[in-house]
């Protein structure tokens, strides 16, 4: 294969490229087109009444509470407000009661059937490739070191399977510092030497980063996808087995109708306690909440942006993403473009599975609070943003539903708040204020009143859905003897499960407030920006809490003092909320703290497998990143 060191126009710095192999890739059309396969070959048998056990199931119970609901709300009439908390409050069960049914049917999935898809069975030999395949890592202002270490890894797993001669591997940079882009073409010059891997590894950094990942990808495809029937996307934080990445690569073959095949990454790596809470709710919950959905969206899966394997030709001829009309943030290049691209392959005629036990597959979470929530807010401005996408034309009904589900999932955030507010309003405002009384409000009090077995039994009925998808990824784990130890065996875990619930009900007003902010700034037009990922644990220092955080703290101890001179009942009522705000800066300190995540460590609490017997690519990734820490850190 004959390699480019030059500089095309295009790009900036030093470009090692192999020959160009263009291959068209035309601008999409949201206001035309048709669905060209109704119902895919691959879509699993009964797909129909999957989807009505999932739909349906999730019609009938929220039905059931609502009806519950109505006849404690009736006892008087129905006024104003409480006619509002009906509409909020089923909107919300709906919401809790589609996770509840997903969740069972994965249990089941996970316990009773392998559901493998695709011919692609983990418990197979190795199966031979025949095609080519390229392994795209975008970058974008990332630490370069520690970035191609984790490609180095890659790069040996792959090797090690033998079948290195079918990948080729790019780094694909949008990076806008100076210093950062020849720092890696430093680096990218070191894995080279470091593999003897002239051949097969590529690199460039674009002039012109327009259009961000979905641009940087799409660039690529346009130059060099012909040579390439299939792309595997990868995330700077990505690590993927070589045996993963080869099955995936057999998949493909063996199913010249499927587009796009997703894995289930995993969470590793945490060292915060934040981090770690992440990793073990991903590794406990994230199975069977991924078998559930996977099992319902059949040939129609969703797309995540990373650790999945795509049909050039299928991304090339469907997945040319136009400019949405207007100003940001609602217009402009689309924002959560990996939802749009997968429901114009769907369109297009491509088969999208998800593979949620295929393992290998692994990815880095944010290490605080803090960074997660400003990744959340991008990603709050993308999928409001598929309000403009969700109509468009010939889009499979159930790609439609991704985007509603994404749009509607940053909203049960104020919805949650309002729900809150409204009932403590109806209590305060029937039959008008009586300030002689209002000493005496409390809404526990007046609920009770209303019907105290319906509203106990309403409220046990609630909290059973909301938390069922975690007691069930509880069980499917102590059923599976290997994960089992791998958490820490069945009483550390149930330990864990109960840490991460009460810290994650903690933390839940903060996020609650930050996301209902988040939504009214893309409402107001406020844009998100773009800014690289915190892939370490640093740490958040005290003034940067504070100035985070503080305002918040201050509300919550106003509106616990206010509630406590109305009413000291009215003060216990509000008292999860306020809690969680009044302790907003210690709570966002302890669970960024690495030295809490090294405690909860050393007494194997929120473990995961990955830990106690880690795979040979985590091990040899952290290996090379330690040593890429040391060089820089000698100069």
């Amino acid at each position: 294969m004959s390699v480019q060191s030059v500089v095309p126009v295009h790009d900036a710095g030093l470009a090692i490229l192999p020959a160009e192999s263009p291959m068209p890739m035309p601008e999409q059309s949201f206001g035309e087109g048709r669905l060209q396969v109704p119902r895919q070959r691959t879509a699993p048998r009964l797909m129909a009444l999957r989807r009505f056990y999932i739909l349906g199931g999730t019609g009938a119970m929220t039905a059931a509470a609502t009806f519950m609901m109505w006849k404690v709300l009736a006892m008087n009439g129905i006024t104003v407000l409480e006619a509002c908390l009906l509409v909020l409050f089923v909107a919300l069960f709906a919401w809790i009661a589609l996770s509840f049914s997903g969740a069972v049917a994965g249990f089941l999935t996970a316990v009773f059937d392998r559901g493998y898809k695709l011919g692609i069975d983990p418990d197979q030999p190795l199966p031979t490739v025949h095609t080519r395949t390229a392994l795209l890592m975008p970058t974008y202002n990332e630490d370069p070191r520690r970035l191609l270490a984790g490609l180095q890894a890659i790069y040996e797993s792959v090797a090690e399977t033998g079948q290195l001669a079918q990948f080729d591997f790019f780094v694909l940079s949008d990076t806008r510092r100076e210093d950062i882009g020849l720092a890696e073409e430093q680096a990218f010059a070191d894995l080279c030497t470091a593999v003897d891997g002239h051949a097969r590894l590529f690199y460039r950094r674009r002039g012109d980063n327009s259009g961000r990942k979905a641009g940087n990808i799409a660039d690529w495809v346009r130059r060099f996808g012909g040579a390439y029937p299939q792309m595997l996307i990868l995330d700077a934080d990505s690590l993927m087995t070589g045996d993963t990445i080869v099955r995936l690569v057999a998949g493909m073959e063996h199913n010249p109708d499927v587009g796009l095949i997703q894995t289930l990454p995993a969470v590793i790596g945490g060292r915060t306690l934040f981090a770690r809470m992440q990793q073990f709710g991903g590794r406990v919950y994230g199975p069977v909440i991924g078998r559930g959905v996977a099992w319902w969206h059949g040939a129609e899966s969703n797309y995540w942006g990373h650790n999945a394997i795509i049909r050039t030709q299928a991304f090339a001829e469907n997945a040319g993403l136009p400019a949405l009309p207007g100003r940001q943030p609602f217009g402009g290049h689309v924002l959560s473009h990996d939802f749009v691209e997968a429901a114009l392959m769907r369109r297009g005629g491509w088969a999208t599975h998800m593979v949620p036990y295929l393992k290998g597959s692994y990815e880095e979470g944010p290490p605080t609070l803090t960074d997660m929530l400003v990744r959340d807010r991008r990603w709050c401005q993308g999928n409001l943003q598929h309000a403009k996408v969700v109509g468009s034309k010939g889009l499979h009904w159930v790609s439609r539903m991704h985007m509603v589900i994404g749009i509607g999932h940053y909203f049960t955030a104020p919805m949650w708040g309002m729900l809150m507010l409204v009932g403590i309003a109806i209590p305060l405002f029937q039959g008008g204020i009586d300030f002689n009384e209002v000493l005496h409000l409390s809404p526990g009090v007046y609920w009770r009143h209303q019907d105290e077995e319906k509203v106990i039994r309403m409220f046990a009925i609630t909290m059973v859905v909301l938390l069922t998808p975690k007691v069930l990824g509880y069980l499917a784990m102590l059923l599976d003897r290997v994960e089992r130890r791998g958490c820490g065996g069945g009483i550390r875990a149930f330990v864990s499960m109960l840490l991460e619930t009460v810290l994650a009900a903690l933390m839940a007003p903060v996020v609650m407030y930050v996301q209902s902010r988040g939504v009214a700034e893309v409402l107001a037009g406020k844009d998100s920006g773009w800014d690289a990922q915190q892939r370490d644990d640093g740490g958040i220092s005290w003034p940067a809490l504070i100035r985070g955080y503080g305002g918040l703290s201050v509300f919550g101890l106003f509106m616990g003092a206010l509630a406590y001179a109305v009413s000291p009942s009215l003060a216990a009522w509000m008292a999860p909320v306020v809690v969680g705000m009044v302790l907003a800066i210690p709570v966002v300190a302890l669970t960024s703290s690495r030295s809490a995540g090294t405690l909860m460590h050393r007494l194997r609490l929120m473990e995961i497998p990955e830990e106690t017997a880690p795979p040979k690519v985590l091990v040899r990734a952290a290996q090379l990143r330690q040593a890429a820490m040391e060089r820089k850190a000698l100069g």
